[in-house]
């Protein structure tokens, strides 16, 4: 069995978003079922390429599939809390971009949830890989920390 990742802190992420819990994340036994934070990956990314001008929902031709994802649990959370979802790149490729994404309690130091996020660029009628245009590739530069 391999070792345990440590749990990230705040400053490994380049972004934050903050995410109210809702009642409806939480599962029977008390806490934010697993599945959500999977939705909270997906909002930050998007949230993010689309306040940057990258993302046009219904009409960018370059769209990013995702093709992996995982997630490590370090600490439970639950509804009431918010969270604050850090974000930062890992990888840079040809046609994709690895994300890094942590899940905060507000105001906590250490990671309450570990992410991880492939996206590969794609044209969105054929859906073949595409090179990142430039902008997107500055735009992840600017998040780009070490893994």
């Amino acid at each position: 069995m391999s070792e345990r990742k440590p749990r990230p802190v705040r400053d490994e992420f380049r972004r934050f978003a903050t995410i109210p819990t809702r009642w409806a994340d939480n599962d029977a036994f008390g806490h934010v079922n697993n599945v959500q934070y999977y939705a909270y990956f997906d909002t930050v990314v998007n949230e993010a390429l689309v306040r940057a001008g990258l993302l046009d929902i219904t009409g960018s031709a370059i769209v990013g599939l995702v093709v992996e994802t995982s997630c490590t649990f370090f600490a439970s959370i639950a509804f009431p809390d918010v969270l604050e979802v850090g974000m930062a790149i890992e990888k840079i490729g040809t046609s994709s971009l690895t994300y890094r994404l942590g899940v905060f309690r507000q105001g906590e130091p250490a990671a309450a949830a570990a992410g991880r996020f492939v996206h590969v660029y794609v044209e969105r009628l054929s859906q073949r890989p595409v090179r990142l245009p430039d902008g997107l590739r500055r735009y992840a530069e600017g998040l780009l920390v070490r893994p």
